[in-house]
């Protein structure tokens, strides 16, 4: 029973990874109809704007006050990032068939690890990106772990999970409660509508993919706070599986990408625990999952919140 609440609070942690990520393709998707398999590298970039903040402003400190300007750090990375990205290579292709931007976004995806790989590998006396480099550890966030009674919760999963908390429902206060967010949901209805209503669709459109982005470069901070390192490859796989717990939730439902990452992380974590294949198959069950969900339930658990557009 101790090892079932221990695999429990581990697949919780690892799953609140994949909902913060899962809930920026969900807001994406959402208005604009797009599966932004840039994505991950998002993720990846704002771990690596964390990381350069703290290097370049705080190296060799561990004050926990540090965190939130890390944060700032990498929210600017990705949001840069993020909006540069639909300016560029998503808003010309916006009327073109569905194929265009999909394999567009493949190709950014591709293009952001190898810029970054090669960006940083001219930084003199900074590790190699081929190689996972060291994140920094923090005072409160960082160090030994909490236990509680016999389950061990590290302090980084304390981090993770109240991050996924509280963007989870700021999300939920922007989108229901301000004028901006109730313009994004007219624009995910009816975009030509909500433009003859005075409607920037354009803008609603970049504000989406900022918000998005902003929830991958927590994720990205949370990332390198668990696993200590981080690296140019990060966001290929993550990207992947916050998609699978996009579908598995219902692809365009916030609060199902939210309920399909604690799932997905969950049995992951229960899969490989009890007998099935091992941590070195959790990837396997991860994507097996997706598959029976595209099979037999293909709205997702909680319902897709998707408007069909004539």
């Amino acid at each position: 029973m101790d090892l079932f609440f221990q695999q429990l609070v581990n697949g919780l942690t690892l799953g609140s990874l994949y909902a913060l990520i899962a809930v920026g393709y969900t807001v994406v998707y959402g208005i604009v109809q797009l599966i932004n398999f840039a994505h991950g590298e998002v993720f990846m970039i704002g771990a690596f704007g964390a990381l350069t903040t703290y290097l370049l402003f705080f190296d060799g400190q561990t004050g926990v006050w540090i965190l939130p300007i890390m944060i700032i750090g990498a929210m600017i990375a990705s949001v840069g990032t993020a909006v540069l990205m639909e300016r560029i290579a998503y808003r010309p292709l916006r009327n073109a068939p569905r194929l265009a931007p999909l394999i567009t976004a493949i190709g950014i995806s591709v293009f952001l690890q190898e810029f970054i790989r090669l960006f940083y590998e001219k930084i003199p006396d900074f590790p190699s990106a081929k190689q996972r480099i060291p994140f920094p550890q923090l005072d409160v966030v960082s160090g030994t772990a909490v236990q509680v009674g016999s389950v061990t919760i590290q302090r980084s999963a304390i981090f993770t999970v109240a991050a996924l908390i509280i963007c989870s429902a700021l999300l939920w206060y922007f989108i229901t409660r301000t004028r901006l967010g109730r313009g994004m949901q007219a624009v995910s209805q009816d975009p030509d509508t909500a433009r003859l209503m005075g409607i920037n669709v354009d803008r609603i459109i970049v504000v989406a993919f900022a918000l998005g982005a902003v929830l991958a470069a927590v994720a990205g901070v949370s990332q390198g706070l668990q696993n200590n390192n981080i690296d140019f490859r990060m966001g290929f796989l993550a990207g992947l599986k916050a998609f699978t717990a996009a579908v598995l939730g219902g692809i365009g439902n916030i609060q199902g990408a939210v309920v399909g990452g604690l799932v997905l992380g969950v049995v992951e974590a229960m899969a490989t625990q009890f007998g099935l294949g091992g941590s070195t198959w959790k990837d396997v069950w991860a994507f097996v999952i997706l598959i029976l969900v595209l099979v037999f339930r293909p709205q997702g658990l909680l319902g897709a919140r998707v408007v069909d557009r004539a």
